[in-house]
């Protein structure tokens, strides 16, 4: 039956495309969502009347943050293949979208960081300091745990759009479902290939989706 309407599908490229996707997103997710933190931490902490206020750090990373979350990503694919080769040493499969997934991303999840640590209400932070908390504890304490819906639910929508930077860096031969879309789909006219590849891509964010707002609203205690 499915040989009947969707003839030019090899159902085992397709497989091994969706693990490449599913193997770039889910590195790029977690080292995101660990540079990511420490660089929305640095920002917040540093910022006019907080913790480290220090307008020359804040300044160099806000500037780090602000230009790399601009270039659009097939750009900064190009540009960083110097950094990439050196790196993993090839330009040539999944592994080698990894940096560019990365620096490209974390400064955008960065900044949703910053945004939540913001809506922490600053009473909260200013009785942890009258109460003799260092600033390791008002991190680990207050810090994180107040903003922990806000910060998953950040991450949710930065994997999200992960995964639309590993189909575009599929086109360029990352690999994954977008490569395959792209040069056994659309390249040579074959609507089902790149009709199921969507499908899968599509499927994959609707489970993100779904886990994101399910772990929200259980950490969520308002």
């Amino acid at each position: 039956m499915l040989e009947t309407y969707l003839p030019n599908v090899n159902w085992e490229k397709m497989w091994e495309a969706t693990i490449e996707t599913l193997s770039m997103t889910g590195i790029s997710v977690i080292a995101v969502f660990v540079f990511g933190i420490l660089l929305g931490l640095v920002l917040f902490l540093t910022s006019k009347g907080n913790l480290w206020e220090n307008k020359l750090i804040y300044g160099i990373v806000g500037a780090y943050v602000n230009i790399f979350r601009s270039i659009p990503f097939i750009i900064l694919i190009v540009l960083l293949i110097p950094f990439t080769k050196l790196i993993v040493r090839t330009m040539i499969g999944w592994e080698a979208a990894l940096p560019a997934l990365i620096i490209g991303t974390a400064p955008f999840y960065a900044r949703m960081v910053e945004i939540a640590l913001r809506e922490i209400d600053k009473g909260v932070i200013e009785a942890a300091k009258a109460m003799g908390a260092k600033t390791s504890t008002i991190i680990w304490k207050v810090l994180l745990p107040e903003s922990m819906p806000a910060i998953v639910s950040g991450i949710t929508v930065t994997t999200i759009a992960l995964l639309g930077s590993t189909a575009v860096a599929g086109v360029v031969g990352a690999g994954g479902l977008g490569n395959l879309a792209y040069l056994e789909g659309f390249s040579r006219g074959r609507n089902d290939v790149t009709l199921i590849a969507t499908v899968i891509i599509l499927i994959i964010v609707f489970i993100v989706q779904f886990i994101g707002d399910r772990i929200t609203t259980k950490i969520d205690k308002r």
